[in-house]
């Protein structure tokens, strides 16, 4: 069973920046999408910022309250996903997970705590 291992969570100030890493423990094939998940205390968990895997080439989406902030991307050869984030707030404050789903399976990390304070 493949497993995914998120990294990169931590305190920040405001307009700070953070990267979040993905790391699977093994190859995941015939990937559908890969999504950075993120859900503050009391609230849904809501999707941050997604990658949708296509023959043709990836396509990239984001919640319109990251846009031009945060980025997403996957380095393969390390079976790894990144969310670079930038510009951080404090609303941007809670645990990030992330989620690799393809036609069988849907895998999920256990989450990073991201905390944005002065």
């Amino acid at each position: 069973q493949v497993q995914l291992v998120e990294s990169g969570g931590g305190l920040v100030q405001p307009g700070g920046s953070l990267r979040l890493s993905c790391a699977a423990s093994g190859r995941i094939f015939s990937i559908n999408t890969m999504t950075w998940y993120r859900q503050a205390p009391g609230k849904e968990r809501d999707l941050v910022a997604r990658i949708i895997v296509r023959d043709s080439g990836d396509r990239t989406d984001y919640a319109d309250s990251v846009k031009g902030r945060f980025t997403i991307s996957r380095d393969n050869a390390k079976n790894t996903m990144y969310l670079q984030m930038n510009s951080l707030k404090p609303e941007d404050t809670a645990v990030y997970y992330c989620n690799v789903k393809n036609a069988v399976m849907n895998y999920w990390g256990q989450g990073t705590q991201v905390t944005v304070s002065s």
